[in-house]
């Protein structure tokens, strides 16, 4: 099973690299996103519980990725959610963290490293799913139809 993610990203050249390099990379597979605070947050509460990874930038079309953050906040353990910006200053770096963000990245120098974070929680999930099968947990959320 690919991991699921939502991308809220605002530059189309960005997001079309990221969503063709996610699921060569780390076997992520993108399945919505949005250019806006207001439709990534509808997304992320109608979907509640059926997504592994959000992975939102800071400056958007319209709203903030610090809004979709603070929305964020009442997910389940499984559920992640990193920050991709151009701006990962130590004060954004810190805010972001306030706000219940996982990790920050940087858009320009730290790809590697979120990539490498991709890679392990698809990692993650794939052990939990063997776990499941072997019948020591039970069944996770992320199985619904999300199209």
């Amino acid at each position: 099973m690919s991991l699921i993610c939502y991308l809220a990203e605002d530059n189309q050249t960005i997001l079309e690299n990221l969503i063709e390099s996610l699921k060569e990379i780390a076997d992520v597979k993108v399945t919505a996103h949005s250019a806006t605070q207001s439709e990534a947050t509808r997304w992320l509460d109608l979907h509640d519980g059926q997504w592994h990874l959000a992975i939102v930038d800071l400056f958007l079309k319209q709203g903030s990725g610090l809004g979709i953050l603070a929305g964020c906040r009442n997910r389940e353990p499984y559920q992640k959610v990193v920050v991709l910006t151009n701006y990962a200053t130590p004060e954004i770096r810190r805010r972001s963290i306030e706000l219940g963000a996982d990790a920050v990245f940087d858009k320009s120098s730290e790809l590697d490293e979120l990539f490498a974070y991709c890679i392990q929680q698809t990692d993650n999930l794939k052990k939990k799913e063997a776990q499941q099968t072997d019948g020591a947990t039970a069944p996770s959320k992320p199985e619904a139809n999300l199209d």
